[in-house]
């Protein structure tokens, strides 16, 4: 018999197990009763659903709550419950509590010891059907709650009506909720395990939430798997030309309400003009779902859902698909180093330190006030690793940008001493960060084609190496050493150029100790560093002749490449997250120009082998001149260890130099301009070297400490491109 403190518990939303007291069930004599807590519910009937009869009214033992002995049967059977509710309607419903538990023991096994990485199949939000009943499985991990409630839409929001199931083997609550469909909202309603009833929270594993400011979790379909083109496998190989351009999608352009586009309206333009640039792959800053627009989607708290900033995640699909018939590999930028601290979101999940770590020494970033996920808890592990998977087994990317690699990998990152704790050696390195980017790195390297790349600013060893040889795992890694040496010299005025010369050169040292990326991202053009035209010196002509020679200088050096959307076409101004791209200064030549440049240099990056092929590794490039710090002149030949060849010429001053000897390698007997930055096609002064069929003739002269060489005509701020006859 139900005791009246197990009413008191249920009515007030604080039983224990709600599944041993609610629905059918066989009292010490044998005799079944069928309970139902209907907040809101004026009359019950119980129905024999094989037969649609009406068998017995449930009596109204307190306000909401209804119970009946079921008359002749002693088996359990399917039923139905008939409702009239107060307000008004009716209607005939599955109870919930009919329903055996929804997980396997074997997957919760595996969640709980680790092993699991794939837990939104498991997790979150799936529709199901059982027998003639569709509705919903909702399952959450809070192994540290009294009680959880699924409540939404189909409830009234009232935490009472759905009480879920507690699995002990892993922490996890579920329930199977009848007649909830796709689009439904719902949220956790959790009670800790002091008693607090805490703050509703949003799905962890969702496929979908609301628009901000609101921030329920949405019911949507399960993506099916979706496989890499098969092209895209040798597309995204080390050997290959692999040049890409990162895009913010709420401000490239934006739709046609003046609000943020759609996946349609991105899908129709977006990947067109990318592929027309000639770039290889396009990049996505975050699109998960966020809370805060000013964050550019760094600040994530829907790991498994794309952005309704762009409508609802099918569109996504469609994206996906339009990249790939242009051609393009697309990469997301994924965040798995910290989550904000909504009410909502991941912190004190189930009134504990759940996601994060429990010491803010440990678990909370001073620069971006935000949580660190708890990288040495195997369900923690196992959600950032799925969401990893997730992207690109259910959605099809080519791979991930990851972010913020270096704050993971130290403790004491961009902490004072004696403000972070050590590791159990005592050092420094996150070594549960380290492992955990590992075992990512080698489930996603199961996934033929797909890649990563590591946004890590360190010098720590590795990054890009197999995790066999003890690396990370990663397949590519970003220069920013590279890039901060460049761009401090390119701001000097010409004149003082030959005092930092080794700022352009430094970075071959150690240029082939990665697989590296050059990346010109969005990083450098906000925060008053100013856009890439603005950081050049000189009037506005030789802003533009040094940011074409920047760019050639960039194009011609080994790295796979990475610019910033509108950079390609020189943004006068810093971008702004919050507007569109000022694509009107595509009416200014002097803008267009650098356009055409852009497009041009990708065009022969990606038919020049030698550019590319070896971009990698120590091979592919000999200095012809490295130390001409006079005249702030740099040459070198890149190679693709076949024979091919092509020379790359700098000069970083604003004086011409005619007639200039070029120390060249031995098996050409003449070279011909391939490309120069000061066409006056791309707004330059044209001085060049003609396009004629013979070419620039070898000449038994020697230069360079070479015994041949051709004599060019070097443009003011310019780089030249020379490949052989």
């Amino acid at each position: 018999m139900l005791t009246e403190a197990d009413l008191d518990a249920l009515l007030a939303g604080r039983h224990a197990d709600p599944f041993s007291r609610l629905g059918l069930h066989a009292d010490d004599k044998g005799r079944l009763w069928v309970r139902a807590l209907l907040p809101g519910a004026a009359e019950v009937a119980l129905l024999d659903a094989g037969k649609d009869k009406r068998l017995v009214e449930l009596e109204q033992r307190r306000p909401g709550f209804f119970e009946a002995q079921v008359p002749r049967r002693k088996h359990r059977f399917d039923y139905r419950l008939a409702v009239r509710w107060t307000g008004g309607g009716e209607g005939v419903y599955a109870d919930p509590y009919a329903f055996y538990p929804q997980l396997a023991d074997a997957e919760l096994k595996a969640f709980a010891e680790g092993s699991n990485f794939r837990p939104w199949l498991s997790l979150g939000a799936h529709l199901v059907q059982h027998g003639d009943v569709a509705g919903v499985r909702f399952a959450t991990w809070a192994p540290n709650a009294r009680r959880v409630s699924v409540v939404g839409s189909f409830n009234n929001w009232d935490g009472r009506r759905h009480p879920m199931r507690l699995r002990h083997e892993a922490g996890v609550w579920e329930i199977f909720v009848p007649h909830a469909a796709e689009g439904d909202l719902y949220k956790f309603e959790i009670v800790s395990g002091n008693g607090t009833l805490l703050p509703l929270k949003a799905d962890p594993y969702a496929r979908r939430a609301q628009l901000r400011p609101d921030n329920a979790s949405v019911v949507a379909a399960l993506p099916p798997p979706t496989a890499l083109p098969r092209q895209r496998e040798r597309a995204n190989r080390r050997e290959s030309a692999i040049s890409v351009c990162e895009v913010h999608a709420a401000s490239w352009r934006r739709g046609v309400s003046g609000d943020f586009p759609t996946w349609d309206e991105l899908a129709e333009h977006l990947p067109a003009y990318v592929a027309d640039m000639g770039f290889t792959h396009l990049q996505l800053m975050p699109i998960s779902e966020h809370p805060f627009d000013g964050s550019w989607g760094y600040q994530t708290l829907g790991m498994y859902a794309p952005s309704a900033r762009f409508g609802p995640p099918e569109g996504f699909a469609r994206f996906v698909k339009a990249c790939h018939d242009q051609g393009l590999g697309l990469l997301l930028d994924w965040v798995p180093a910290h989550f904000p601290t909504d009410a909502f979101g991941l912190a004190d999940f189930d009134g504990t330190r759940l996601y994060e770590y429990a010491d803010p020494k440990e678990g909370f970033h001073r620069d971006w006030n935000t949580l660190i996920y708890n990288f040495g808890r195997t369900e923690v592990r196992q959600f950032l690793i799925g969401s990893a998977l997730y992207w690109i087994e259910r959605w099809g990317v080519d791979g991930l940008r990851v972010d913020a690699v270096a704050s993971m990998l130290y403790r004491d990152y961009s902490r004072p001493a004696g403000e972070w704790i050590p590791n159990v050696r005592g050092g420094r390195e996150n070594l549960e960060a380290i492992s955990l980017l590992r075992e990512m790195n080698e489930h996603i390297g199961e996934v033929e084609g797909a890649i990563t790349v590591a946004e890590e600013s360190t010098s720590f060893p590795g990054v890009s190496a197999p995790t066999y040889a003890g690396g990370l795992g990663f397949h590519y890694k970003w220069n920013m050493g590279w890039m901060n040496d460049t761009l401090r010299y390119m701001a000097e005025d010409p004149i003082n150029r030959r005092w930092h010369h080794d700022k352009m050169t430094f970075g071959l040292i150690y240029a082939f100790s990665e697989n590296f990326m050059l990346p010109i991202s969005h990083d450098e053009v906000v925060h008053g560093k100013g856009s890439m035209l603005a950081k050049m010196p000189g009037d506005d002509w030789q802003k533009f002749a040094n940011l074409r020679a920047y760019y050639g200088f960039m194009w011609g050096h080994p790295g796979k490449k990475l610019l910033f959307m509108g950079q390609e076409f020189a943004q006068r101004q810093e971008w702004n997250h919050a507007e569109s791209l000022p694509w009107g200064l595509l009416e200014d030549d002097r803008h267009a120009g650098v356009q055409r440049l852009v497009r041009d240099l990708n065009k022969l990056y990606r038919a020049q082998s030698a550019l590319h092929r070896l971009d990698c590794e120590g091979a592919g490039f000999e200095w012809i001149s490295a130390h001409d710090a006079e005249h702030s002149i740099y040459a070198w030949v890149r190679r693709d260890g076949t024979g091919r060849m092509v020379i790359v010429v700098c000069n970083m001053t604003p004086v011409p130099r005619e007639g200039y000897s070029l120390g060249v390698p031995d098996g050409v007997t003449a070279w011909r301009e391939a490309l120069n930055t000061d066409s006056a096609y791309y707004g330059g002064s044209n001085i060049g070297n003609g396009v004629a069929a013979a070419g620039l003739p070898v000449q038994d002269q020697p230069a360079h400490g070479r015994r041949l060489s051709i004599t060019i005509n070097l443009p003011p701020l310019a780089t030249v491109f020379f490949v052989p006859i």
